[in-house]
């Protein structure tokens, strides 16, 4: 395995109260493990060795909520983010096919919630003509297509969008329309090198229609850079447990890859106004379901909590709504399930400390808020002040761990810290600032529960130019803090003592 020796690091204090030297240190990695932290330390044979120069030196940051094949097709779909109404959709799709008439059409990131009608099929026939298209929302919980790729799909024909679990079964399907280039291995490897350049050590891979067999692959071809933590679905949890495997076993003899939670979606989205709520929405004459609805029953829910469960497994449970954290806190309670709530977006404060009490953790993804902010203000109202609601999580013993959903949000971890710490993308204030996190607090759930660096600490980290706690700067002034933390300058990335990103040369 391979060993390091970095001189001259400052040591960043994950924790408050925890004690580093005031001066730089070394820090030696063996057999994927720091052994030894001091000044002057000898160099044992063979050991690489990199010079610090006085930078800082934290745990590798993680991101605890990833679909990693839609991130990595996402580089090369049509950006549908800055559409503002379905006619912008249509002209851009019209314009794409214009200069690509013999290739599909496969949009992402349009948010139809801000908009003053429903669109139809009908309207993108109209522009498309006998080319496939499918465009995916940018929460990825509906995708408008036209009647070309309904046909394809062999899904009954309709004039409007398709929604949450029929979307999700069509999805894995979309390879059948447009090959598997954009997943290949190499381009796999494209995107991971982008997300060691961030500081990034590890993902939580929560790909729909995925096998683990995909990751025996790719590992075998070159993308074994971070870690990857494997999550299955309910229609891969048969071969899972019959496996024997449990979350944390190595996958295929590799603990850098390792097997994951069950992933269960429980609720829908705010995007697309399925989020399972307590009341109805704001424009609940609009809806089919005035408080959106549960993509589960309670019996379903629990049954699929317990099977894992008693195979080993730990459960991730995307619940946005406060109707569906509520439910899904409720299941963990009656089962003995562990593991965490995906998103928590709007949350009561009884069932923040609800979470604590059964020791679940609230997997989010800050940068959310920057997207879901107006949204939110319209639809939810007086509700936003429990949206987000970080501040209240930590208050109440809740463990916090940071993603981004990408592509939902951009992989990019400093923007996650930023959003968290500042709560805000324009020149307005913070929005509900009290809810906001410090610089350490966001780096602490960033880290996957590593502590500061030290003897028996992972050989996986992160150098870096800046001190990513900002104690230079005025902590009142968020809006500073957050700038700084967009920009952080990151120098190297190790994972298990191998240095896979490196700036410094």
């Amino acid at each position: 395995m391979p060993s390091l020796l970095l001189r001259n690091a400052r040591l960043v204090p994950v924790q408050p109260g925890d004690a580093v030297p005031d001066a730089p240190v070394d820090v030696l990695v063996e057999r994927g493990t720091v052994t030894a932290v001091g000044a002057g330390l000898d160099r044992p044979a063979g050991v690489e060795e990199i010079d610090a120069a006085g930078r800082w030196v934290a745990p590798g940051l993680w991101d605890q909520h990833t679909h990693l094949a839609q991130w990595t097709l996402s580089s090369q779909r049509l950006d549908l983010a800055p559409a503002r109404s379905p006619e912008e959709v249509t002209r851009a799709v019209a314009q794409r096919i214009a200069a690509a008439p013999d290739l599909p059409v496969i949009g992402w990131g349009h948010r139809s919630a801000g908009w003053d009608r429903e669109v139809t099929v009908s309207e993108l026939d109209a522009v498309s003509g006998d080319t496939a298209v499918v465009l995916i929302s940018g929460d990825g919980h509906h995708a408008w297509l036209n009647t070309t790729a309904l046909l394809h799909f062999a899904m009954p024909v309709r004039d409007s969008v398709v929604r949450e679990t029929e979307w999700f079964a069509a999805y894995p399907r979309l390879v059948t329309l447009v090959g598997t280039d954009g997943t290949s291995p190499e381009a796999y490897r494209r995107m991971l090198d982008v997300a060691a350049s961030q500081g990034i050590v590890g993902m939580v891979d929560f790909e729909f229609g995925a096998s683990r067999d995909d990751w025996a692959d790719r590992w075998a071809n070159d993308c074994d850079l971070l870690r990857i933590r494997w999550a299955t679905y309910v229609d891969t949890l048969d071969d899972v447990i019959a496996a024997g495997l449990r979350t944390g076993d190595p996958l295929f003899g590799d603990p850098r890859l390792t097997m994951g939670p069950l992933k269960i979606i429980s609720d829908g989205s705010l995007n697309t106004r399925t989020a399972w709520c307590c009341e109805p929405y704001g424009d609940a004459h609009r809806l089919e379901y005035p408080a959106g609805q549960p993509n589960l029953s309670g019996v379903e829910l629990r049954e699929q909590l317990a099977r894992a469960h008693g195979g080993g497994l730990e459960i991730a449970t995307h619940a946005i709504g406060d109707a569906a954290v509520q439910e899904a806190l409720a299941a963990y309670a009656d089962t003995g399930a562990r593991g965490s709530v995906e998103h928590a977006q709007m949350a009561r404060r009884e069932d923040v400390r609800r979470m604590a009490e059964l020791g679940i953790r609230a997997s989010v993804q800050p940068a959310h808020l920057l997207d879901d902010r107006d949204l939110t203000d319209k639809i939810w109202g007086e509700r936003s002040e429990r949206c987000f609601a970080f501040r209240w999580m930590l208050e109440d013993g809740v463990e916090l761990a940071l993603g981004s959903d990408a592509p939902v949000s951009q992989l990019d971890p400093w923007l996650a810290m930023a959003a968290a710490v500042h709560r805000s993308a324009d020149e307005r204030g913070p929005w509900h600032g009290e809810q906001a996190l410090t610089p350490r607090e966001t780096l602490a759930a960033s880290v996957d529960g590593q502590p500061t660096v030290g003897v028996g600490s992972l050989g996986d980290l992160v150098l870096l130019d800046r001190d990513p706690l900002l104690r230079d700067l005025d902590d009142t002034d968020t809006a500073a803090l957050g700038q700084a933390l967009r920009e952080m300058p990151v120098a190297a990335t190790v994972v298990d003592g191998r240095l896979v990103f490196d700036a410094l040369s």
